[in-house]
């Protein structure tokens, strides 16, 4: 061993360290390295910014434009209203959801596809009266293994890609991915579509009795007015208006003094009821009392102009800024011009205030204000609409227009005619100019410390590929694996690959993992391709942990999932993939 290549291998364990650790997040993670490869001089200063120059990367930036315009669109809308006759059955819910973003993930970035098709299984998932965490994992699984079928499906796959390129010179393909993808995909929804059952689907903790997550149960604020027909009357008799639909957990009145009332607790004028409901129910409750919803007034700075008055309801997504701040602290009506009128966590009931309450990732809240500021507001408060409509939709000429961007991208991807990040970046640039995205929507499309993270560690990539120590660490695989077969060494690389994605950025993962798999390739005498595909495949099947690939990470909180609850449908789902992907990767991509 030589002493770059004992600095590569540090160099190596640091990385693996800090992203175990999760002290800092995995862009800086990878600026570390490269600063600390460049120190020890294997990575030598003029190359140390080429990862920046990638292809990949504008490749993944524009895809990334493609992906949100289509979400934006209004496309997704109209699929979701020609799939409603086949949600209404149970029996089929789970998997036509899987299925359909496994298909969508293939055309557009997987987190993309199921971060659109969230919304949509919070509302069967309330219709159907079932636990949202019966769907959100099958899936984000679904959405996982549908990105395996093409070029831009996945990260891993447009990696792979540009490693193969500076091995081979020439990268995959718009859909070199697919006969190896289908397959996996076709198994994998098959199993989610029943394996679901395997999951704990929990909830908050009510009565100490486990309750599955619910985005039912808002807790509101409503002024009980003079003219109400409820004044004088006891806290039971609302109650049997919503016949037990609606729980009055608590009341203030004395100068903003809480009280949590028995039932038999008259009523007074300008008390202010904290109500536990059903959006229907508690619409229902305010008509019949003539109750006034705390939170109603009319937004300040609100433009007469911008449309109709309206509620909606969203769900807080990780990257919110609202996460840990309250209402009031946040300024909603001053600064976005939406009100909160009510908010739901996971049938946990709460006794803070409404608007002393700090939002949590998974929170589903109810926001009210005009059309136009609530679109807007939405986007910049991080939370993604529940309805079955996009406030930004509607108009069939964006459909149709944004539809004949990603097919002109597709195609021209796909026959070659231009490179795919030039056929993307042109897709990108056209949204913009036909105004289906603004240009800040088009800037926060794209995930930044993604495209950080690949230009710092691609040149620590080539820099160990060209210094031996790829070549060392293959070596090491290549004694483990002596008494297996050939089909079997590339089952084991599939498994490393698979293992070490959860303990780091899946990209990552492929950054690392491709060159080993292709020196491994080199002292077999086998098709380099072969292994190739066996880390792509890999690094792109992250099933246990929510860590590794940021789809596991947004349903974690929605779907109230535990850390250890990914691996209980994970792990047979892994097994699985590893049964059929190690052959079909022999079939397509044979060893000679």
């Amino acid at each position: 061993m030589t002493l770059q290549q004992g600095f590569s291998l540090a160099i190596l364990g640091g990385l693996l360290i800090l992203f175990v650790w999760d002290r800092f997040r995995f862009d800086i993670v990878a600026l570390m390295a490269l600063l600390a490869a460049f120190a020890c001089g294997v990575v030598p200063a003029k190359t140390a910014f080429s990862g920046f120059g990638n292809s990949l990367l504008p490749l993944i930036a524009s895809a990334l434009v493609v992906s949100s315009a289509v979400a934006k669109s209004g496309a997704i809308g109209e699929l979701v209203r020609l799939m409603r006759p086949v949600l209404r059955h149970r029996q089929f819910q789970v998997g036509v959801l899987a299925t359909v973003v496994a298909g969508l993930s293939a055309l557009v970035k997987n987190i993309g596809a199921l971060a659109i098709f969230l919304p949509v299984a919070m509302q069967v998932a309330r219709r159907s009266k079932r636990p949202v965490g019966e769907f959100l994992m099958p899936m984000s699984f679904g959405s996982l293994v549908g990105g395996m079928m093409t070029l831009i499906g996945t990260s891993p796959n447009l990696i792979a890609s540009s490693v193969r390129q500076e091995l081979l010179g020439a990268p995959y393909r718009m859909f070199d991915f697919f006969p190896v993808g289908l397959g996996i995909t076709l198994v994998g929804l098959a199993f989610l579509s029943v394996g679901w059952r395997l999951l704990p689907i929990r909830g908050g903790a009510q009565d100490n009795n486990d309750v599955p997550f619910r985005i039912e149960d808002y807790i509101s604020e409503a002024l009980l007015p003079e003219d109400s027909p409820m004044v004088g009357k006891t806290v039971a008799d609302l109650e049997k208006l919503s016949d037990g639909g609606v729980t009055v957990t608590a009341i203030i009145r004395e100068d903003k003094r809480r009280y949590t009332p028995a039932g038999y607790w008259p009523l007074f004028a300008e008390d202010v009821l904290v109500l536990e409901a059903d959006p229907e129910e508690l619409q229902a409750l305010i008509q019949a009392a003539h109750l006034e919803l705390v939170g109603q007034e009319e937004p300040k700075n609100a433009e007469k102009d911008a449309g109709d008055v309206v509620a909606i309801e969203a769900v807080v997504t990780a990257d919110s800024p609202m996460i840990g701040i309250s209402s009031s602290a946040l300024r909603l009506r001053d600064r976005y011009g939406v009100n909160l009128l009510a908010l739901s966590r996971g049938g946990r009931r709460n006794t803070t205030r409404l608007g002393k309450m700090s939002f949590r990732e998974g929170d589903v809240v109810v926001l009210h204000g005009r059309a136009a500021a609530l679109s807007d507001a939405l986007a910049r408060l991080g939370c993604l609409p529940l309805a079955e409509r996009n406030l930004q939709l509607g108009r069939p000429r964006k459909i149709l227009l944004t539809s004949i961007v990603l097919l002109a991208c597709v195609i021209l991807a796909a026959t070659e005619l231009v490179p795919p990040a030039l056929a993307f970046m042109g897709g990108a640039v056209a949204v913009v100019v036909l105004n289906i995205l603004t240009l800040r929507e088009t800037y926060e499309a794209i995930d930044w410390p993604i495209l950080i993270m690949l230009g710092a560690l691609i040149p620590i990539g080539e820099a160990l590929h060209a210094n031996g120590t790829t070549g060392l660490v293959a070596g090491w695989l290549l004694s483990a694996s002596a008494a297996l077969p050939i089909w079997g060494t590339l089952a084991l690389m599939l498994i490393v690959t698979m293992l070490l994605t959860p303990l780091v950025h899946h990209a990552a993962a492929v950054l690392v993992m491709g060159p080993v798999a292709a020196t491994v390739a080199e002292h077999l005498g086998v098709n380099i391709d072969t292994f190739l595909m066996a880390v792509a495949v890999g690094a792109s099947c992250d099933f246990l942990s929510p860590i590794g690939h940021q789809c596991n990470t947004l349903v974690m909180g929605p779907g109230s999932y535990h850390f250890g609850d990914y691996w209980r449908l994970g792990l047979p789902l892994s097994l699985l993939v590893v049964a059929c992907g190690v052959p079909l990767i022999l079939l397509v991509w044979p060893l000679r």
